[in-house]
């Protein structure tokens, strides 16, 4: 079990706190200035929601606590503000085609109204950023930029753009608010506040349908938490209704508002790669927050074993470097705790036994305690020469190591 066991409500918030903020620091330093708040602030101060400094944005970091709002998505349902994520638009003709070539995933095995995962390499192969795109028709794709990559990942598209001016490229980030309604009773509640028609599968996309709310915009099958669920794409004046509408629609199902705190947790436990911690763009000029060697955390596509991110068999920038990383090297690995102890954190070192001797086999890039799993330690690190199943140690502190097993994710 965890390092965690034991201590009380506030002990497990403050815990869970410290691991997000600890996370946070990158995204921090990235956006700099001022922060900005999201069309629905206010709404979030009414309910009393500890709000953060996170990419430049003030944002609620928990409503009610991080483990009590991560068990009930897992359970019932949550409602996320991620408004701070960034919204693109490309279009023309030849667009599917034109991306392909500059993303690992190939764009023309994708149909109208499909959505899928990317990452996008620079001419070394190293990971920019990752995305989830829509395919809105053959010469229109939408986009889903990190929120501190918005501005990085517009400048890198223009500079890549066909000289004819076939293909454009419209931000609409500061026009749009997203909402995420996600848990096994999503699907419920959003029938019944926007009507059957807007009900979309996994991967499956859509312009919003007539509705009650007399809403327009965009909604997709996706998220970042692992369950059932979708995002709902709307123009900034429309988010505080359908936020309001959500959750008073959802709480006779237990749907709770959700800060970025369990959001952090929730893609942890399914393994999902959070940008700027489990990669990091060394054209960002920027030093992880976390103790690590320099550049260990400049990966490509084949090292974070993100298989539905990838398609080898098409050419795109940065091919060559994954080509051999699928040779060999090292791998982006689960690790599930298996004693008591300190709770395996960004930066930790993972080695092959106990004693003095004991190699290095690579670092933690996530890790805590999971609200799913009792509080047991899990955490995603790169590893050279593993096996799945295979015992090791993480150096969880400088007096003690802390035995895990490598698996692969999902956790839950």
């Amino acid at each position: 079990m965890g390092g965690c066991v034991g201590l009380s409500v506030a002990g497990r918030r403050e815990t869970l706190a410290h691991n997000f903020l600890h996370r946070s620091a990158f995204l921090l330093r990235v956006s700099g200035g001022s922060p900005k708040r999201t069309t629905l602030y206010a709404s979030h101060l009414q309910t009393d929601a500890k709000m953060v400094d996170f990419h430049g944005f003030e944002l609620p970091i928990w409503f009610s606590s991080i483990q009590e709002e991560h068990l009930a998505t897992r359970s019932a349902a949550g409602l996320f503000d991620v408004s701070h994520m960034g919204f693109f638009r490309f279009s023309g003709e030849g667009v599917r085609s034109w991306l392909s070539g500059i993303a690992t995933q190939e764009y023309l095995n994708f149909a109208s109204g499909r959505c899928g995962y990317t990452h996008f390499l620079d001419h070394d192969g190293r990971i920019i950023d990752d995305m989830i795109f829509a395919v809105k028709s053959d010469t229109e794709v939408l986009g889903v930029p990190n929120a501190s990559m918005v501005e990085v990942m517009l400048e890198w598209f223009t500079n890549l753009l066909p000289e004819d001016g076939s293909i454009s490229i419209e931000d609409l980030s500061d026009k749009t608010s997203i909402l995420a309604l996600q848990g096994p009773s999503s699907s419920a509640i959003l029938t019944e506040v926007l009507g059957e028609g807007n009900s979309v599968g996994r991967f499956r996309c859509q312009d919003i349908a007539s509705n009650d709310l007399g809403i327009g915009g965009w909604i997709q099958g996706t998220g970042y938490t692992g369950e059932a669920g979708v995002e709902i794409f709307v123009q900034n004046r429309d988010a505080p209704g359908l936020w309001s509408a959500l959750l008073e629609a959802g709480a006779v199902s237990g749907l709770v508002p959700v800060g970025l705190g369990a959001r952090d947790t929730l893609r942890l436990e399914k393994g999902y790669l959070l940008s700027g911690q489990d990669f990091l763009w060394p054209g960002l000029g920027i030093e992880p927050d976390a103790d690590l060697p320099g550049d260990f955390l400049a990966r490509d596509t084949a090292e974070t074993a993100v298989p539905y991110g990838l398609d080898i068999e098409h050419g795109f920038v940065g091919r060559n470097r994954v080509l051999a990383s699928l040779e060999s090297g090292a791998r982006w690995e689960g690790l599930l705790c298996l004693d008591r102890g300190p709770s395996p954190r960004p930066g930790h070192a993972v080695l092959n036994g106990e004693g003095e001797a004991a190699e290095t086999l690579g670092y933690v890039t996530s890790g805590g305690p999971s609200p799913s799993l009792e509080r047991r330690g899990i955490a995603m690190a790169y590893l050279d020469g593993v096996e799945q199943g295979q015992e090791v140690w993480i150096q969880a502190s400088p007096r003690r190591r802390v035995r895990a097993r490598v698996c692969q994710p999902p956790f839950v």
